[in-house]
């Protein structure tokens, strides 16, 4: 009876995985790790970050086996590592040492086409066992130069413009001094594989405009505006909260006018004095000779 196994309880394998979380040796402790976003801007490179970490207890027999497989609903479309024909001469690998943990790579001369799931693998052994591993997934998303400033026929009036590739959870926002959101995006027409986002908003005062764009809540490229004079705002207040006070209107300075004629009437007529009294002078001197 002492040589017969007993089956586990629900419980009593919840408490195992538990402690294969906590114990070292275990294989959970291998894990393949990727950030959940990348961008890249069209044309530029990007890095496709990738990171085995092992636990000392796991000491790998051989250097792993490396794929990177761009994936769409799950299925593998195109291979990064080793290159497939759409990535041959653009991909490399961030470190060349095959015994590296960092299995991160460089894709060069980013394209429209280039967006979508990526998916990091790793073909292990161990002195444990031999199994795979991947990561959860990289989304690759792709944008062009984002375009921010004011519009050419209305100078109060921002307006924020940027292509980027196709995807429902994208948000294009102009926030205002990093507190007020001022403007959500319009879609507009775009081609296969990308979109056009826009948005626009009204200055509403000094101080910094930003346009963001995000995917889920994660930030892709954002662009800066900075409005240096004071704009009123609605209901007679400016942006920080402030009252306008109308402009003051001066008086007329009358006053300084006739002030100024008078200096000119009294000039002129003291040369004309000058003058008829040189002319009384010249002919009293004439009569007596």
């Amino acid at each position: 009876m002492l040589g017969l196994q007993r089956r586990l309880t629900p419980a009593e394998r919840t408490r195992t995985l538990v402690l294969c979380f906590m114990v070292s040796g275990c294989l959970c402790e291998v894990t393949v790790e990727q950030p959940p976003l990348v961008s890249a801007a069209l044309g530029h490179d990007v890095i496709m970050p990738c990171v085995l970490q092992v636990t000392a207890e796991d000491t790998m027999v051989t250097p792993p086996i490396l794929y990177w497989s761009q994936m769409m609903e799950n299925v593998t479309t195109a291979k990064l590592w080793t290159p497939s024909p759409p990535y041959k001469g653009r991909v490399d690998l961030l470190d060349t040492n095959r015994s590296s943990n960092n299995k991160s790579i460089l894709l060069r001369n980013v394209q429209w086409t280039d967006s979508g799931k990526y998916e990091c693998k790793m073909s292990i052994t161990t002195k444990k066992s031999s199994f795979r591993k991947k990561g959860r997934k990289t989304a690759l998303v792709v944008h062009d130069t984002m375009l921010f400033n004011v519009t050419v026929h209305n100078g109060s009036l921002l307006r924020c413009e940027v292509n980027v590739t196709r995807d429902p959870g994208l948000s294009l926002v102009i926030v205002h001094n990093n507190s007020c959101r001022l403007q959500t995006e319009d879609s507009a027409a775009g081609g296969a594989v990308h979109t056009a986002l826009s948005a626009s908003a009204p200055l509403r005062g000094g101080g910094r405009y930003e346009c963001r764009l995000s995917l889920e809540g994660l930030l892709i490229t954002q662009s800066f505006f900075y409005s240096h004079l004071p704009v009123s705002g609605e209901a007679g207040q400016t942006d920080t909260g402030a009252t306008a006070h109308p402009p003051v209107v001066y008086p007329e300075p009358w006053f300084l006018y006739v002030t100024l004629l008078l200096v000119h009437v009294i000039v002129l007529l003291v040369i004309l004095a000058a003058m008829l009294r040189y002319k009384v002078s010249a002919r009293g001197g004439a009569t007596n000779t």
